[in-house]
C-alpha cells in the first residue's frame, strides 16, 4: 500500500489564535480561513504540503467528532508531537520568527532520524495551546 497523510486534528481552545501562530509565525496558508472568520466552516485549517492538511479543531467541538468517528472518547487526545520537515531556509526563518514572537524553543537535536532518513537538525516548540511541534530540514 502507497498511503499518504491526509490531515492531522490538533486540538485548540481559540481557532483565531491558532490560525494566527500557524499562518504568520510558521508559515503556513490557512485553508478555508475567510469561511471560518465568516461563520461558514467548523473550524480553519493550515496546508503543511500539497497532500496533508493540519485540522486546529476546538475543544468544545469533542463531543461532535467523537460522534462522527463512532469511537466514544476518542476525541481531543493530545499527541506527543508532529513533525514538519522543511528547507534549511525556511527553518532558519522560522527560527527568526520563533525569537521574534517570543516563541522558546524547548528542545533541538542534531542527526535525528526521520521518514526522509538523518535530519542534521531539529528544533521543539509548544503551539498557543500547548502541542508540541518539531521542526527540521534534510539535506
Amino acid at each position: 500500500m502507497d498511503a499518504r497523510l491526509d490531515h492531522l486534528v490538533c486540538w485548540v481552545a481559540d481557532q483565531l489564535a491558532s490560525l494566527r501562530f500557524y499562518e504568520q509565525v510558521i508559515g503556513l496558508p490557512g485553508v478555508r480561513a475567510e469561511e471560518f472568520r465568516e461563520g461558514k466552516a467548523p473550524f480553519p485549517s493550515v496546508r503543511v504540503s500539497p497532500e496533508t492538511i493540519l485540522d486546529l479543531m476546538a475543544y468544545e467541538s469533542a463531543i461532535y467528532v467523537d460522534e462522527g468517528t463512532g469511537v466514544q472518547g476518542s476525541a481531543g487526545h493530545p499527541i506527543n508531537h508532529f513533525c514538519l520537515a522543511v528547507s534549511r531556509e525556511d527553518f532558519d526563518a522560522l527560527q527568526v520568527r520563533l525569537k521574534q514572537e517570543g516563541v522558546e524553543v524547548t528542545g533541538s537535536g542534531a542527526n535525528s532520524f526521520g521518514a526522509q532518513g538523518i535530519a542534521p537538525e531539529t528544533i521543539y516548540f509548544p503551539d498557543p495551546d500547548g502541542n508540541v511541534l518539531e521542526v527540521r530540514y534534510y539535506e
